[in-house]
């Protein structure tokens, strides 16, 4: 039996390969068919021409002859068609095998479509507030849904995570691994940040037409003065690029990260057949403010950082804008989080860990892989980020602190707890439970 399961499994494995290889390979014949693709659908079709007759050109004079499988020939293919436009995009699957015909018998049932919407939670990945009330959504995708209908889990979606950061002092929109998806959504959610009619959105030039990305219907309450940061990098594409440079080019949004893909064109897949497909633009867009669009360069951050630290600036620039129009009074929490952010991502400060460590009342200081720890019974130990002059953050938890005191001698005698709020609790040091223990936890 093992021997019969393997023999099934190497007969399926060379088919697989065999149809790659083409029973009959012809890759003019398949350029050809791609190229009439380009040709027949591209949305400038005096560009698209130009574009078709290059790979029928190149087929001419063998370019691809050599190439004998067809997942091959579709690699060269997009690597060949990028340039004119990043958004073109070649791929080969095997043909489904023709069902063979059985009289009298029942259609089968066809498997219902895998919402894939749904199961990506439409495109929101992570929705928070952190630190100093700044808001924060990573958005991974721009989910598709119709005006008109309130209810579509796409719309939904999208209000419920700004619903959720509606009482935020700042936001920030992190796309940096996001590749597109609907211009609808596009436009509602600029919306929810721009004055009602203002017009900053692209328009789509077609072949026979022309369309707006402009919402049909705005965002009820659009924040219109919260500080707004549009996180991006290489791998931001399409939609997401719509968004942040129509953001970018009304003054809305302050770009931080790299510069975008540069795939402005949106479009859709054309099947080329024998299996090939190829994701041709049917539109461009042109901002009203710039009169183009990114096409090719992408869009330019306002603010330059590599993926890995786009957020920490964001997130220092944004707890600036909190600090800079609140009230001194009112700006603890933004300044303790700010202060807390720079202690995390800055230069260590070299502090005598010895000085500190010790038992205090209910609490214990300890050592932990170099660094002081805080823990309080069997609740999971907390580091500590020192600010200087014996002030120290609580990572994670920026809304609290603790101070040391000294007597006369220089020594420490006792801690201080504090939260931004103004309440505090003093602990005193036992000298005579004072630990030297290392990597507490």
């Amino acid at each position: 039996m093992p021997f019969r399961t393997s023999l099934a499994v190497l007969a399926v494995s060379f088919s697989l390969f065999t149809n790659a290889m083409g029973a009959d390979h012809a890759p003019a014949r398949d350029v050809a068919d791609v190229a009439k693709a380009i040709e027949d659908n591209y949305y400038d079709a005096a560009l698209g021409k130009k574009i078709a007759d290059v790979l029928r050109a190149d087929a001419a004079a063998h370019k691809f002859d050599a190439i004998h499988d067809d997942r091959d020939l579709a690699t060269v293919l997009s690597d060949r068609l990028r340039p004119f436009d990043q958004h073109f995009v070649v791929r080969w699957s095997p043909p489904a095998p023709a069902a063979p015909a059985q009289r009298n018998a029942p259609a089968p049932a066809a498997a219902p479509p895998v919402d894939m919407d749904r199961l990506t939670n439409y495109g929101i990945r992570r929705v928070e507030v952190q630190p100093g009330n700044i808001g924060y959504i990573d958005l991974r995708e721009f989910a598709d849904f119709d005006f008109g209908q309130p209810n579509q889990p796409g719309r939904q979606a999208i209000e419920a995570a700004l619903q959720l950061v509606a009482g935020s002092d700042a936001l920030i929109i992190d796309l940096r691994n996001n590749g597109g998806g609907s211009p609808a959504m596009v436009g509602y959610l600029a919306s929810a940040f721009t004055p009602m009619g203002k017009n900053i959105f692209n328009i789509f030039h077609l072949r026979e037409r022309t369309i707006s990305e402009a919402p049909t219907e705005w965002f009820a309450k659009p924040r219109v003065d919260m500080p707004l940061y549009v996180l991006t990098s290489a791998r931001t594409g399409s939609a997401a690029e719509s968004f942040a440079y129509t953001l970018k080019n009304a003054h809305r949004a302050t770009i931080v990260g790299e510069a975008t893909a540069g795939a402005a064109n949106p479009g859709d897949d054309v099947d080329a057949g024998d299996g090939f497909r190829v994701f041709v633009s049917r539109g461009s867009p042109i901002s009203p403010i710039t009169g183009r669009n990114w096409e090719g360069d992408g869009v330019q951050p306002d603010v330059a950082a590599s993926p890995a630290t786009a957020l920490q600036a964001a997130t220092a620039l944004a707890l600036e804008a909190v600090i800079g129009k609140t009230p001194a009074d009112q700006a603890i929490d933004a300044r303790w989080a700010l202060e807390a952010l720079h202690a995390e991502t800055g230069a260590p400060k070299t502090i005598a860990i010895d000085d500190y460590v010790g038992n205090y009342d209910v609490l214990v200081i300890a050592q932990q892989d170099g660094r002081l720890s805080m823990r309080r019974g069997r609740r999971p130990a907390v580091l500590l980020l020192p600010l200087g002059d014996d002030l120290f953050s609580i990572a994670g938890e920026s809304s609290r602190r603790v101070r040391f005191e000294r007597d006369p001698q220089h020594k420490v005698m006792a801690l201080e707890s504090m939260t931004s709020d103004g309440e505090s609790t003093r602990y005193r040091l036992d000298p005579q439970a004072k630990t030297t223990a290392t990597n507490a936890r």
